[in-house]
């Protein structure tokens, strides 16, 4: 499986960015998924998830309200839309599997990561 992670990117508070992961080696429809990030210092934690057909979503609470999951699963790409952004969303985000028992996400355990795409939210 290949990830790769792109459109970081340093911004101003109150901007927007939008990431997108092009996923090859598995079929985005068959598997729950997810972004996750990681700023300096920090465990990585998982912010938003995606069903495998798309239909139900989650994010934490950090950033629920402000970011959007989304996923074509023609083009096997998933997407990031990140508004009203913070300094402390500030980090690199690495798109992944996720778990979901039917009604709740959390994350997987990963064997790899792709190398992430750096959000940097400053003025």
């Amino acid at each position: 499986v290949r990830l790769v992670e792109s459109g970081g990117g340093l911004v101003q508070p109150g901007g927007s960015l939008r990431l997108s992961c092009e996923v090859s080696g598995i079929a985005l429809r068959l598997k729950a998924t997810g972004w996750y990030r990681q700023a300096p210092g920090k465990q990585r934690e998982l912010v938003a998830s995606i069903t495998s057909g798309g239909r139900s979503t989650d994010y934490s609470d950090s950033v629920r309200g402000r970011f959007t999951i989304g996923k074509d699963n023609v083009a096997n790409t998933m997407y990031l839309e990140m508004n009203h952004l913070v300094p402390e969303d500030t980090a690199v985000y690495y798109c992944n599997k996720v778990g979901f028992d039917g009604r709740t996400f959390y994350p997987a355990q990963v064997d790899s990561w792709g190398e992430g795409t750096q959000v940097t939210v400053s003025s």
